[in-house]
């Protein structure tokens, strides 16, 4: 499972002219899950995005976490973190896992967070999504479940 985690001031995602999902301070994180994902790396990810300390402390070093600045999680599934763009121009997007496969362990990985304590918004799976953001530093980590990168 791959995530970009994106600390923001403010993040919402839109469908067809509706916002289904909006934070204020927070992480933006679009998810995309791979063929060999479990519920094990869905855990993983959730717990290691909570309790990142990137949030500045009173002394301005990152040292605080999700919880201890009440920020939230806005979750939009995102299946091209897995393209494979090594090869010509177009990109391969077979490590992705399918949608039957791909939605409960996004809704797992939402449910995760949750259980965490965090305020959980989401998109909406497999619809074309529009997605706005003020990235707070700018702060942008890239996390992978199986520690690839």
């Amino acid at each position: 499972m791959r995530a970009v985690v994106q600390r923001v001031t403010e993040a919402s995602v839109t469908v067809e002219d509706e916002t289904v999902g909006q934070i204020g301070h927070g992480f933006l994180v679009l998810l995309g899950v791979g063929q060999d994902d479990t519920e094990a790396d869905a855990d993983y990810l959730a717990q290691k995005i909570v309790g990142l300390r990137v949030f500045e402390d009173d002394a301005g070093k990152m040292n605080r976490g999700l919880l201890d600045v009440g920020g939230e999680l806005l979750v939009v599934s995102q299946f091209t973190l897995w393209g494979d763009c090594r090869k010509g121009r177009r990109p391969s997007f077979v490590a992705a896992a399918p949608p039957e496969k791909a939605d409960p362990l996004y809704q797992h990985f939402v449910s995760a967070a949750r259980s965490a304590g965090v305020t959980v918004a989401t998109g909406r799976f497999r619809a074309e999504m529009q997605v706005s953001l003020i990235n707070d530093g700018p702060v942008t980590l890239l996390l992978d479940s199986r520690k690839e990168f």
